[in-house]
């Protein structure tokens, strides 16, 4: 019982010397009696985050316990402060910090970002020692791409479609407008009772990993000719030659128009007489 006793009382004192230890460290790094109430990061964030040229940016920083410190975002290749609480220490305006009143949230925002603006951005805590959390962000520059190939010869009355898609960049990739020329294209409305109003152009657009678009027109006409551009809400354009030509030269349709044009008569004369003197040399 009295060993029972004496091994009670010499942990007791073990625990309260490694107590008082462990209390005098938390003070001497400036952490206050309530180690509760130091800061922490929410790390349930995105930290990997993708954007396409132009398309604003958002880096979100979630601060619990900020107390009387203050959260920065710095820009890690120069280690350039871009901002300081609320306030923006750079000349470049399109950075700037959100943060609601009384919010946890210290959102650095990146209007128009470019390629340059992509690397490791960092949410930083005054506290001592420092605390930070990195992000990285991934600025890439989408492209829109017409299926086929960049001139296209379709028969009068055929029916022609247009594929554009595009696979790169986050998933809100807007929406698309198709062009012929100038002008944009747009399906006309159609009327039950009208027989002559059946609609000849359609535009679909579907959204998986990516974006895709297809126009279509039915039975073309020699109108329907020009140049026809694919223009994403968020990415660069492409466009697509197309050209409606009459049934009776189908070969040129089926190879892009490379036959070669039948021989002129004078020119037909001419290589029939260096033949024949060609012939004559060689003969004697």
């Amino acid at each position: 019982m009295e060993r029972s006793l004496a091994s009670f009382l010499f942990w007791m004192l073990l625990c309260t010397v490694y107590w008082d230890g462990a209390k005098a460290h938390i003070e001497e790094f400036g952490y206050g009696a309530n180690f509760s109430s130091y800061p922490y990061f929410e790390f349930n964030v995105p930290r990997n985050v993708t954007t396409t040229v132009g398309q604003t940016a958002f880096l979100h920083c979630r601060v619990e316990q900020l107390g009387d410190k203050a959260v920065s975002w710095i820009r890690k290749r120069d280690l350039h402060i871009l901002t300081a609480g609320i306030l923006t220490y750079t000349s470049d305006q399109r950075f700037q910090v959100i943060r609601p009143d009384k919010s946890d949230n210290w959102t650095l925002q990146i209007k128009f970002p470019q390629l340059r603006d992509s690397g490791i951005y960092e949410c930083q805590v005054n506290t001592e020692p420092k605390m930070s959390l990195a992000y990285r962000l991934n600025v890439i520059e989408a492209k829109a791409r017409v299926l086929g190939p960049g001139d296209l010869h379709v028969k009068a009355g055929s029916s022609v479609t247009l594929i554009c898609v595009i696979n790169q960049g986050p998933h809100d990739l807007g929406t698309v407008f198709w062009y012929l020329g100038a002008n944009i294209l747009q399906t006309p409305p159609t009327h039950p009772n009208d027989p002559d109003s059946t609609e000849r152009l359609s535009i679909q657009n579907h959204w998986s990993d990516g974006l895709t678009s297809r126009l279509h027109i039915s039975s073309a006409r020699l109108s329907d000719s020009g140049n026809y551009s694919c223009v994403p809400t968020i990415a660069a354009p492409a466009s697509v030659n197309v050209h409606v030509i009459n049934g009776e030269h189908p070969a040129a349709m089926q190879h892009g128009n490379k036959n070669t044009a039948p021989l002129s008569p004078s020119l037909h004369c001419t290589l029939v007489y260096s033949i024949s003197v060609f012939i004559i040399k060689h003969i004697r």
